[in-house]
């Protein structure tokens, strides 16, 4: 260990009794192995390296700084024997200053190592953590950061799994449920005080019964990489809530973990050891953990921003620059900056983020903000960049679930339909189409792909129904009681005159804007919610939920509660519509029993069984019919008239595909009635398609099932509402378990027995 700084470097003498080995260039990032800490760094354009070790998380803490000399492939490695669990630690890069070069190393400047497994402190903004002053923006600030960074520390990796394993549970089974750690455990009156807005929180049993009872399969957590606040939201008294401006893609956000808000050191790192329970719980309750990740951009924003990681580490090889003036930055994302993909080494941190979380913290998928950005190889979004080769290629990465959100704000970014066979989607198109619908203006040509699972955007790259992520109520925009609540967004407490968020949110506040008293209005909003609910639960697709739509959450009229750490985003569990939680859950109680709700292959359109009506069994009935009010099946012409109802025939014996054991997928038969109009008569269809129907959903009427409807009969259908009817059945007859049916089978045995037959057990035996 030698010291050999100058300019602001100086007066940090190293420690001397601290021992160093040359220890490994891989893997990169501070790795314990039980007995002493390997650290690795790559940086292409350093010239020095030092590693700075803190004893203290205040201001008042020694640094001791440990010179990498070290150096293979272009990373700076050593290896600390006494270095334990706990060490606070940060980088100082020294090297070339030329900003117009994209170039900005600067040793004054405290780094977080890229590849940090956790931190601790909040950043405070102070002007020395920014490459300039203040005011001077071609101007180099030498004032020492470390006091006011971010710092990395070294983590326990050991953890007792208990055989835990990812659940994978297929696409097409999959109910996912988008949530926030802080927001739905933050007024959660069974969960303990102190373990509320955490993962420890989350994996309390009143948050997993919750869940089950749902039925969901998966929960997709908002950010949860470790991640900054931005000093505008601050001085505004306001804080990030979403979480979408990372500054660690490897370390749980600490904010969000009791044991990390302790002030004993013992608990420094414990928030690693926090997420893995929680994942560990959500495993034993059946229930997986998708990720909602942010690689296309990071929290140090343009060339105004701060020097916190990357920017100072390597510039040029972390972010995509502007080729004709390097010292400015590529923006694909809104946020200052874009990761450069371009780049093995930025696109070696994707991979080994995405396989840490999956190997060492054993989530089971990925949710890619702005995945189109990392397409972005040159300058048009490309399905065969690099990104994507990678991903098909790793053998970890590659058997998880991947879901891109399909778009950035970047020319072309708008890419529904455009990724690779592996990918799954947030469908835009049927939030939009579904939306429309239930406001009265309605493509029916439109909503037919969407309920039927979207084949015209991604049958033609071999993808299946369940490439389509359904939703209709996310994260960035109304809650589903908001939507039928609001006609306009109401986003004051922003701090932005409202100016934020979207303006056009198609949707339909049914004549009064937010809050009202008025029962019709009342009667006809919760109508509307189930509308939504039966709708998403019910198409083709994988569908997804917004945590707390199932309660009846409301923001109020908030559509972009990005800075709302607040009452208005969280979920308010002392005041839920406990019916409407109830009409959920029969829903995908529903769709979980019966496969022609989950169909894991399109449609085809052709015939699928022979009828038993009238005809003596020589009709033939397509795996789906679209139907009009009258019973009739629709002819080609008839999507080009404008309509706001329409029946869906789904047969139950046309499921295409086999079970994992190789069986043919059969079902009941199913009719469904969307009108997205006023009362209108329906005429059920003929014999062929069944000779009785059950009710088994109607959103404008009682929650009990209507048995015995047949076929070619009349009804009125409510405006506005969703009808589900199933083939009708007869009871299934009660087992007899009484003494007399045993003495019964008894002595039926035994008389048979009197005829040569054995009468205890055998093939005849079990034949009988």
């Amino acid at each position: 260990m030698t010291e050999k700084s100058t300019g602001p470097a100086q007066g940090h003498p190293p420690a001397p009794t601290t021992t160093v080995w040359p220890g490994q260039p891989y893997p990169l990032g501070a790795t314990y192995d039980g007995s002493g800490t390997n650290f690795a760094l790559f940086s292409e354009v350093a010239e020095r390296v030092e590693l700075c070790l803190f004893d203290a998380d205040d201001q008042g803490g020694t640094e001791t700084r440990v010179e990498l000399t070290e150096v293979d492939a272009l990373v700076w490695h050593c290896y600390l024997p006494a270095v334990q669990p706990g060490q606070r630690y940060g980088y100082r890069v020294h090297g070339p200053w030329a900003p117009e070069r994209g170039l900005r190393c600067n040793p004054a400047k405290l780094l977080l190592d890229p590849y940090a497994k956790a931190t601790t402190r909040e950043i405070d903004w102070d002007q020395s953590l920014f490459g300039y002053t203040f005011g001077e923006e071609d101007s180099r600030n030498d004032e020492d950061s470390a006091a006011h960074m971010t710092l990395g520390v070294v983590i326990n990796p050991f953890f007792d799994w208990e055989g835990d394993r990812r659940l994978a549970i297929p696409y097409n089974e999959s109910v996912i449920y988008e949530a926030h750690v802080k927001g739905m455990t933050q007024l959660h009156p069974e969960v303990p005080e102190e373990l509320r807005g955490t993962y420890a929180g989350l994996a309390h049993p009143a948050v997993t019964d919750h869940l089950t009872r749902l039925g969901v399969t998966a929960i997709e957590l908002m950010p949860v990489h470790q991640f900054i606040q931005d000093s505008t939201l601050l001085d505004k008294g306001l804080r990030n809530y979403w979480g979408y401006n990372t500054l660690a893609f490897l370390a749980p956000h600490a904010d969000y973990s009791a044991a990390a808000h302790s002030e004993q050191e013992q608990a420094l790192g414990q928030q690693v050891q926090e997420f893995k329970a929680m994942v560990k719980t959500m495993h034993q309750a059946g229930i997986e953990v998708i990720l909602d990740v942010v690689y296309n951009h990071t929290a140090e924003g343009n060339h105004l921003g701060p020097t916190l990681s990357f920017k100072g580490i390597d510039n040029p090889a972390y972010y995509r620059l502007v080729e004709d003036d390097e010292k400015y930055y590529m923006d694909y994302t809104g946020t200052g900056n874009s990761l450069n993909v371009r780049h093995p080494h930025s696109l070696q941190l994707i991979m080994d983020s995405l396989r840490y979380w999956v190997t060492e913290m054993h989530v089971d998928g990925f949710r890619f903000d702005l995945a189109s950005a990392l397409a972005r190889e040159f300058y048009d979004v490309d399905r065969l960049a690099t990104f994507f080769e990678l991903v098909q290629q790793d053998p970890v990465v590659s058997q998880v679930k991947l879901i891109a959100e399909p778009w950035d704000v970047g020319p072309g970014g708008y890419q529904v339909g455009g990724f690779p066979p592996q990918w799954t989607e947030w469908n835009g198109a049927y939030r939009d189409t579904v939306r429309d619908f239930w406001r009265g203006e309605p493509a029916l040509g439109q909503f037919a792909s969407r309920v039927s699972g979207s084949s015209d955007l991604y049958e033609h790259s071999g993808r299946r129904p369940f490439a389509s992520i359904n939703f209709v109520t996310a994260h960035d925009g109304f809650t589903l009681r908001d939507l039928v609540s609001y006609n306009e967004k109401h986003n004051e407490a922003n701090g932005e005159d409202s100016r934020d968020g979207e303006s056009h949110n198609r949707s339909w506040n049914h004549g009064v804007e937010g809050e009202t008293d008025d029962p019709e209005i009342l009667a006809s909003r919760a109508r509307s919610q189930r509308n939504f609910l039966a709708t998403l639960l019910l198409s083709q697709g994988v569908p997804m939920l917004l945590h707390g739509d199932e309660l009846g959450r409301t923001q109020h009229g908030n559509n972009n509660t990005y800075a709302q750490d607040s009452e208005i985003a969280w979920v308010d569990w002392e005041r839920i519509d406990e019916p409407l939680l109830e009409f959920t859950a029969a829903l995908i109680r529903l769709r979980r029993e019966h496969p022609t709700f989950h169909r894991q292959r399109f449609f085809t359109g052709t015939t699928a069984r022979v009828g038993d009506g009238d005809a003596g069994g020589d009709d033939r009935l397509n795996d789906i019919v679209w139907l009009h009010l009258d019973g009739e099946p629709m002819d080609d012409d008839d999507w080009e008239q404008s309509g706001e109802a329409i029946g869906m025939y789904l047969n139950g014996q046309g499921i295409a595909g086999k079970d994992p054991r190789g069986n043919e997928i059969t079902d009941d038969h199913f009719l469904l009635y969307f009108n997205g109009d006023g009362p209108a008569e329906v005429t059920l269809p003929a014999a062929e398609y069944a000779a009785t129907w059950d009710v088994v959903i109607n959103t404008a009427g009682s929650s009990g099932p209507e048995a015995g409807r047949p076929a070619g009969s009349t009804f009125a259908l409510a405006g506005r509402s969703v009808l589900v009817l199933r083939e009708g059945r007869e009871p299934e007859p009660v087992p007899d378990s009484s003494v007399a049916a045993s003495v019964a089978a008894q002595t039926g045995q035994t008389g048979q027995t009197g005829t040569g037959q054995t009468g205890t057990g055998g093939e005849a035996g079990a034949e009988r």
